[in-house]
């Protein structure tokens, strides 16, 4: 056996290679059972949750989810104003709400990237399934744009006659007096926020917008992943690894956190018709998108459906 004598001054104790070896192989035996055993649980989980969203009742989840946008207010009548939730400067709300589509585009086109690259090995065809995300990211930020010119043009801006009467050196005891109209030119409503001012006029909400689109995307999106397993599960199958099983997972996290998220806004921030305008938007650009323009079949004009081609 061999080993590493210590040095002319004895500070270099004798080292046995065997031994080390040994040592190194008996710590490398649990790490190995223990990565055998998430690995099979990540496999089992997955492949659970591939046949849940693939499955027939997760097509319709449209249903569920405007029903949860029509009735969600009416939780408000239950809920406590001293939640945690009902503070807007929560972390969720801050780190997720406002970059809900970001959060999105990334965690879904790593995805799709990856599902249909590990797939077909073509670069092509991951370009073409990760332009359906961008269209939808388009429509979404064509959408906003639109909501906002809209919104400017149907409201007005308002001011406290409170706040009126305080710059003017009046008094500030008329706190419950009617509001004062400003009757000024090309007012946008983010202008009148900004100046400590009340906006009035048809709104849309657009959080409500982005969580909609975001779940009806991640669904779609996440139905091609069973297929998948299914053919990964054959002999000469395309792979299903633990990188796109991860990645799988989290759009499943994506998802339950949108959802949360919009129930917690329908319920301590109700809205009504704003929020309810936002889920027709949301739903009327999904249907237009993945129930008719993806439809058709892949080509110059159409990115094609989720999961085309990776058979």
């Amino acid at each position: 056996m061999k080993t590493v004598s210590s040095s002319n001054d004895g500070s270099w104790p004798d080292v046995n290679l065997g031994k080390l070896y040994k040592v190194a192989s008996e710590v490398a035996l649990p790490a190995r059972f223990l990565g055998r055993m998430l690995n099979a649980g990540l496999v089992l989980l997955t492949n659970l949750l591939a046949a849940v969203v693939g499955s027939g009742p997760a097509s319709h989840f449209h249903l569920p989810l405007n029903a949860l946008v029509l009735c969600g207010p009416l939780l408000s009548l239950w809920t406590s104003s001293y939640s945690i939730f009902a503070n807007r400067n929560h972390f969720l709300y801050r780190k997720f709400l406002v970059s809900a589509w970001g959060w999105t585009f990334c965690v879904a086109g790593s995805f799709v990237v990856l599902l249909s690259y590990s797939a077909r090995r073509s670069a092509l065809l991951s370009l073409r399934h990760l332009a359906r995300l961008a269209l939808t990211g388009l429509l979404w930020w064509g959408t906003g744009r639109l909501v906002c010119l809209l919104e400017d043009a149907a409201g007005t801006c308002f001011q406290p006659v409170a706040a009126a009467a305080a710059a003017a050196g009046g008094g500030s005891d008329l706190a419950g007096q009617p509001l004062l109209l400003l009757l000024q030119e090309a007012q946008s409503k983010a202008s009148c926020l900004r100046a400590g001012q009340v906006w009035r006029g048809y709104e849309v909400s657009q959080d409500t917008l982005t969580l909609c689109l975001c779940c009806l995307l991640l669904v779609e999106e996440m139905a091609a992943f069973g297929p998948h397993v299914l053919r990964a599960e054959a002999p000469t199958g395309p792979p299903a690894g633990a990188p796109l099983r991860i990645l799988f997972l989290l759009c499943v996290f994506l998802l339950t956190l949108w959802l949360f998220l919009l129930l917690c806004l329908l319920a301590y921030f109700p809205q009504f018709p704003a929020q309810q305008l936002g889920g027709a938007i949301a739903y009327l650009g999904w249907r237009g998108l993945y129930q008719g323009w993806y439809r058709l079949k892949p080509s110059w004009f159409s990115p094609g459906p989720p999961g085309v081609g990776l058979d």
